[in-house]
């Protein structure tokens, strides 16, 4: 009766978790299914008839391409930025002692716990008040100034996971310190640094609050997709975004691949 009931709760979580799963694919099915569409009208919300046209003309308006590529560079700006920072602020953390670290941490975790609206508005009186017009730069200091929260909280929840024997053992052998920090430190926690860098492109790339209050003039791709939501999202949206979902899920797949063929390679 024992396996019976702890079968019957395993194929219960199963199922609930493929029904989750599922209910979260179908809004990326309907928009891969959409980008194969060819609208009666602006409105690109129901079936009409199958066409290629919006893959083969992708940047039929200028303006999606100009807001796509704006956002594409000030992602890769600012998870360079971002991860650089927040790995050193992450190390000094975690791995030193020095006086005022408990403000420096509440300090670092703030905006995680603040509203993207009052951040947004913050940076934009700030920006005001010191005469830097908005622009190309205060959408990157901006989406910098959050972005660097949660890097730090990933790289700390790898570096608090590390075994510090190892890179003891690494000096003991007469390894140099920035031989450890080469050698071993780093390698160690470069998966840490590679997901908070991913976390850093998604959360810059998909910004929406933060950035419309301090862009200006300038039009990054979530705030073109918002303008042309008031009028008909054209099906060149789904296609881009088509795009960046299966590209993600190819670079998934491929981490996945790489680490299988590792765990392989370990045990033979």
């Amino acid at each position: 009766m024992k396996k019976f009931g702890r079968h019957l709760r395993a194929r219960f979580l199963q199922g609930f978790s493929v029904a989750v799963i599922t209910y979260l694919m179908i809004p990326l099915a309907l928009i891969i299914i959409l980008s194969f569409n060819k609208p009666r009208g602006r409105q690109n919300t129901s079936w009409n008839q199958f066409s290629i046209d919006a893959w083969t003309n992708i940047c039929r308006d200028p303006t999606i391409c100009r807001a796509f590529s704006l956002s594409v560079q000030i992602a890769i700006l600012v998870t360079i930025v971002a991860t650089i920072l927040g790995t050193l602020i992450s190390f000094a953390l975690v791995r030193h002692k020095f006086r005022g670290k408990d403000s420096a941490t509440l300090g670092v975790f703030i905006p995680l716990s603040t509203p993207d609206v009052i951040v947004g508005a913050s940076l934009l009186a700030l920006f005001l008040n010191i005469f830097i017009p908005l622009g190309f730069w205060t959408i990157l200091i901006a989406q910098i100034t959050f972005t660097i929260s949660f890097v730090v909280v990933v790289v700390n929840a790898r570096l608090t996971g590390m075994d510090q024997r190892l890179e003891q053992a690494a000096m003991d052998l007469y390894a140099t310190p920035f031989q450890t920090f080469r050698y071993v430190t780093f390698p160690l926690a470069l998966p840490g640094i590679a997901a908070a860098a991913l976390i850093s492109l998604s959360l810059s790339f998909d910004d929406y609050i933060i950035t419309s209050f301090n862009s200006g003039r300038l039009v990054t791709f979530p705030l073109y997709v918002w303008n042309a939501a008031q009028r008909g999202i054209p099906p060149q949206v789904n296609v881009i975004a088509s795009i960046m979902f299966l590209g993600s899920l190819g670079l998934v797949a491929l981490a996945a691949i790489i680490a299988k063929r590792r765990k392989l390679k370990t045990l033979v």
